[in-house]
Order: C-alpha cells, then structure tokens, then sequence
C-alpha cells in the first residue's frame, strides 16, 4: 500500500486551477497543503483542512508550485561552444552553421559520455525545480548516431523528440534533397521506435517551408507528433505550418506578422518562447506581450543547447521573461509549468490538483513572485518527483 504525505504550512500555493484559492489563472491558494499519496496529488487546499496523512513535512512558510515543464531542451550532445560564444559576445552574430561543431563533437563521443552529460545537465536542471523535460536527438544527423541519441534520451524521460532535421548534415551539403529523403526515409525508420515527436528547424539556412512540411508529414505517418522551430532568426512560413499541421508547439516565435499571431490565438499550438537564446545571442526579445493580448497560449523554456542557450535553469528563464519580455510574474510562472504541459499535450503534470504527478517545488521564498524578484538566487530548497522528494 502506498503512503500518503502532507506538505503543509505553505504560504502560498499555485495550483494552475483557476477554480482555486484567489480564483486568478495560477490558483493561488494561501496557507495552504498539499496531499500526496502514491505519485499523485490527492488534495490541496487550506493549510487548518488537510486530512490526516501517514506523513507530514512542514514547509515553513514557503511557497509551494507545479515542477517546472521544460518542453523543449538539446541534451544529447558532447563538447561545447566556449570559442563561439566569446566570439559572438565580442561582435559575430549566430548563424545555424555553428550547430556543425556540435555534430563533429557528438559524433566522436561513446554512449558512455553523451549519457554522462546528458544526466548531467538533467541533475543541474532537477535542483533547479525541472521535473518534466522534453529533449531532442540532432546533433548526430546520420542515421546511426540520431538512433542512438533518441535510444539515450528514451531513458529518461517519455517526451522525446526526433530532429534528424535541424540542420542539413555537412555529409548532404551538396544535395540537401538527398538528405531530406534520408531524414524522411531511413532515418524515420530508425528513430521512430524512440521518439514521441517530431521536429524542424524551418529556417534560412536550414530547412524551407516545402523540406519542412515534408519532414512533419513524414513523421506524422508514423506516429510522431509535430513540433517545430520556427521563426527564429527572421520570418518565415514556420508558423502557419505548425498551425496547418496541428503541431503541439512553434518554439522561438520571435519574427511574427499579424497573421502569425492570429493563427497561433485560434489553433491548439503553444508559442514556446525560449529567451535564454535571446540573452545568448543578443537577438531581438519575442513579443510575448503581443501573444498573450492575443490569447495565444504560451509556454517558457530554457532550450539548453551548448551554442544558443546553454542554460538549464528555468528560474533564470523567468526572470528574463519578465524582465525583457513584459511578461508578468504570474504569466511567467504559468507558462514555465502549465504552459510547458500545454505544449507537450499533457494535463497530469504542470498543475497541483488531484489527479496529477505529484511534482512540486518548493521555494526559499513566501512567494512565487521571488523567482524573478530575486534572480540568480538559488531558490528551490526541496523538490518531489512524482510523489517522491529528490532534492
């Protein structure tokens, strides 16, 4: 039989249940408890209310909020980009090209050390609050290596995704057609069995509309649901595609017409901003202000990734959010948890109700407004992951 805990003394509780405590989208619920039992939440409410349980922890009066939903991260790589970041810092913007040195890197690597890395980054995001992550294999880009990266990534965790198609392999640079049939076709093969998802970088000097289209229509006839890159580094058609396709998300959304926007607000795709890229590259800040006018449904993520966001805090991506996106603490906070379930199409992680994961995190802090009042302050003092404390 599996034993039940309570989590009380919270001063301040996000829920994401807007039905809650102060009724607002975060479901703030004030000295309030949590109840866990198994890996679920069974209860949440006032603190003076919580049924009795096998076990109790006393939260001191911090505050208590869904794990963060990290739903876009590139974990499965070796070496890093020390020597292009300082470059791009004194002056070089970024171009996709340097995804190569990543590729040459990651190949030369054994199993052994990209797992090692990866569970690396994995533990680094984890004490940072991170309980969901997605991650995606290219940095391999041959079908052996991409196979292999999906193989490592599977491990651990469900929200896995195939991106044979971030770049075309410096293997194809002279027939990127050819490279597309491969990504379409054997490769497919390989690294469906692995993935959940599907994904593209749909970009000037990457992949156009057509190869983008193709890549996603490929993988939807064999299961994989679409996400994509899109609208990063300049306009172009990656978002009206994801929204034809229905994919889970458009992530960078930086470059948007009004059409764009429109299309996002009436379709189920989630704009997953990532602005560790933009605090990286020294690029232009997306416009989450415009989408959430709007009513597009936003997601926050860190997109770790050794050339444009080597980042793995989340915390850190809040802050940037609010900081030079106009995003507000409470939009923030809700698109780094529910909205990150959003765009992984999930409604049993990224909220505290019963019925999901019992993944919280707990703050140094009263209130959930500290991670971007106090940034760069290592505030996650504890962490349960799916019922279970971790940190």
């Amino acid at each position: 039989m599996s034993t039940s805990t309570v989590i009380t003394n919270i001063a301040t509780l996000v829920t994401n249940d807007p039905s809650l405590g102060d009724r607002s989208p975060l479901g703030l619920v004030r000295d309030a408890a949590v109840v866990i039992e198994g890996d679920r939440v069974v209860w949440t409410g006032d603190s003076s209310k919580a049924p009795a349980t096998d076990n109790r922890v006393d939260a001191d009066g911090r505050a208590a909020l869904p794990g963060f939903v990290d739903s876009h991260s590139h974990l499965v790589f070796a070496g890093d980009r020390t020597e292009e970041f300082n470059a791009r810092m004194s002056g070089r913007g970024y171009t996709a090209g340097g995804i190569r040195t990543t590729v040459a890197a990651t190949r030369a690597a054994t199993d052994e050390e990209l797992e090692a890395n990866l569970t690396r980054y994995l533990s680094e995001a984890l004490h940072q609050g991170t309980t969901t992550f997605e991650t995606k294999s290219g940095y391999g880009l041959t079908v052996t290596d991409e196979a292999r990266a999906l193989r490592l990534a599977a491990a651990h965790t469900d929200e896995v995704t195939y991106l044979g198609a971030h770049i075309v392999s410096p293997d194809y640079a002279d027939d990127p057609a050819a490279y597309v049939a491969l990504v379409t076709g054997e490769m497919l093969d390989a690294c469906a069995p692995h993935a959940r998802w599907i994904d593209v970088f749909c970009e000037k000097g990457a992949f156009d509309g057509d190869q983008a289209r193709a890549v996603l229509t490929a993988g939807k006839a064999k299961g994989l649901h679409p996400r994509i890159h899109a609208n990063q580094l300049s306009h172009g058609p990656g978002v009206q595609l994801a929204v034809e396709l229905d994919a889970a998300s458009a992530d960078h959304c930086t470059h948007l017409t009004d059409a764009d926007v429109d299309a996002l607000a009436n379709s189920r795709t989630v704009a997953t901003l990532l602005p560790g890229a933009e605090f990286s590259t020294r690029a232009e800040w997306p416009n989450a202000r415009r989408l959430l006018d709007a009513g597009v449904t936003v997601a926050l993520s860190t997109d770790c990734n050794p050339g444009s966001s080597f980042t793995s805090s989340v915390p850190f991506c809040i802050a940037l959010a609010v900081r030079d996106m106009r995003m507000t603490p409470d939009e923030a906070v809700w698109s780094a948890t529910a909205g990150g379930a959003a765009a992984l199409r999930r409604d049993d992680v990224g909220r505290l109700t019963p019925g999901a994961y019992a993944d919280l995190t707990l703050l140094d802090a009263p209130s959930h407004v500290h991670l971007a009042y106090r940034p760069g302050v290592p505030l996650v003092s504890g962490v349960w992951k799916r019922g279970v404390r971790v940190v």
